[in-house]
């Protein structure tokens, strides 16, 4: 059974697969190349995203990453030149990636369940003030009745927060 890279060799020139292994490598190389620079960590939370006119584009998930990497940035720019010189690596630019798309369904429940519970109260509040309203009506002291009323109004803003 052949294998891939064996396919690939027939169907493109040996430059052009060469070239592929290259970048191959190149984009396995990124957990080696954090580990060597003391930010084995880094690697779970970032990527190499894409090569294009000599700079490497790095991703990452957080801010506290890109600051990481950043501070790192020169040491593994020397790293990727040495590794792969035939690649003409010039630079490297890091950008915050959008965030896992499991913590973006846990945003999405959070919310929900927020909207759920909102809900609720404004349903329970419906139910509670309409006695209210009627024992509001049945008090004949106006001073009295108008205390009350702003009472419920603090009660209820206090709520809402």
């Amino acid at each position: 059974m052949k294998t891939a890279g064996d396919i690939f060799s027939v169907l493109f020139d040996e430059g052009f697969v060469k070239k592929a292994k290259g970048y191959s490598k190149l984009f396995d190389s990124w957990a080696d190349i954090t580990a060597k620079n003391g930010i084995a960590a880094a690697a779970a939370h970032s990527k190499i995203k894409d090569l294009d006119r000599g700079i490497l584009l790095i991703e990452m998930d957080h801010p506290g990453w890109k600051q990481i990497i950043h501070s790192k940035q020169s040491k593994l720019l020397n790293d990727f030149r040495y590794r792969f010189p035939d690649m003409d690596i010039s630079g490297i630019s890091l950008i915050l990636g959008k965030s896992e798309p499991e913590a973006e369904e846990k945003t999405k429940e959070f919310t929900q369940r927020q909207e759920d519970t909102n809900n609720i109260k404004n349903t329970e509040r419906e139910i509670i003030s309409e006695p209210i309203k009627q024992g509001l009506e049945s008090i004949k002291d106006e001073d009295f009745k108008e205390t009350l009323k702003k009472l419920g109004e603090t009660i209820s803003n206090r709520e809402k927060r």
